[in-house]
């Protein structure tokens, strides 16, 4: 006689919805939006299959058909005209994101999230100043806290750096504070690691890098104490949320977080991820919308309270 029988629960739909340990609902969710100021319609991003990039002028529109699907959340990432060796585009009050976020906001009732990074708005791609051919942190914090100040000042209800610059965190909320956004919360980029999965990202934001890469400020992938040492900084130094990038090879490190601290754990199923499932499931190789679910839930189930995907209006959709 078997006196655990597990089977018990799942011998239905209803028991089996009953029991269910873990749940993902639409405010858990965030869609990533580009807005491109060097196009006049809307551009498919072949890379990352059922994602576009928006002009400014269909950037409102769109984001309201988001909303109109159940999306409550983005996540806005902008492809300024102009390049140069400091991104000067990125804190331009009339830039491409501060021009976005303040037309998505007069239209629409969503959470909007904006980038803090220079990499798409520089002319070499990498994500902060540089100098003999290295990112330095104490000339790109400047920029970083300008970048903060003018998406503040154009309405974006959260602002996230992206670039892993040590300080970032701590020198944001200073300018945020000074210029009188105490209530704009800051979702740092953690535990950012120097991923193989970001490809699609670079391409569709055209913001790879001209020259070497980006390991010299973002994580080695064999680093798991660096990880939690880089999100309990980020804590101290005035995080409201703290993000794990990319989601599904940092399971780990999602886990820990939710384990270790109190605050909200956001979790970046990121590009390279999305679109092998996408390729996958297009092969008929895998059934695609059950493997992104799948993969959405696991990233759930190890701590994270809010996911950024490129699925999630999808998801959301097919509920």
């Amino acid at each position: 006689m078997h006196s655990d029988r597990l089977r018990r629960m799942r011998s239905s739909p209803a028991l089996r919805r009953m029991t269910s340990e873990n749940t993902i609902n639409p405010a858990d969710l965030v869609q990533p939006v580009f807005v491109d100021e060097t196009i006049a319609a809307e551009r498919p991003i072949g890379c990352l299959p059922g994602i576009s990039a928006h002009p400014l002028s269909g950037i409102a529109d769109h984001v309201k058909e988001l909303e109109e699907s159940g999306v409550q959340a983005i996540m806005l990432f902008g492809i300024p005209v102009h390049k140069d060796a400091v991104g000067s585009s990125a804190y331009d009050t009339d830039g491409v994101v501060q021009k976005a976020v303040r037309s998505i906001k007069g239209a629409c009732d969503v959470v909007v999230m904006a980038d803090v990074c220079l990499c798409e708005y520089t002319d070499h791609g990498h994500c902060g100043i540089l100098s003999e051919g290295r990112v330095v942190d104490e000339a790109t914090l400047p920029l970083l806290q300008r970048i903060a100040v003018t998406l503040a000042y154009a309405g974006a209800d959260l602002v996230a750096p992206s670039g892993m610059m040590d300080g970032a965190v701590s020198s944001i909320r200073s300018s945020l504070d000074l210029a009188g956004h105490v209530g704009v919360p800051i979702m740092s980029y953690a535990a950012k690691y120097n991923s193989a999965f970001y490809g699609p990202f670079r391409e569709a934001a055209c913001s790879s890098p001209k020259m070497g890469d980006r390991s010299s400020y973002q994580m080695d992938v064999s680093n798991y104490r660096e990880a939690l040492r880089s999100v309990a900084r980020d804590v101290k130094d005035g995080a409201d949320i703290i993000m794990v990038k990319p989601a599904i090879s940092s399971l780990d490190i999602i886990r820990a977080c939710r384990d270790s601290h109190e605050l909200p754990v956001a979790a970046y199923q990121v590009s390279g991820e999305y679109a092998m499932i996408m390729c996958a499931a297009d092969q008929g190789i895998i059934d695609g919308a059950r493997a992104m679910a799948e993969s959405l839930m696991a990233i759930k189930r190890a701590g994270a309270d809010i996911i950024i995907s490129y699925y999630a209006r999808q998801y959301i959709s097919g509920r």
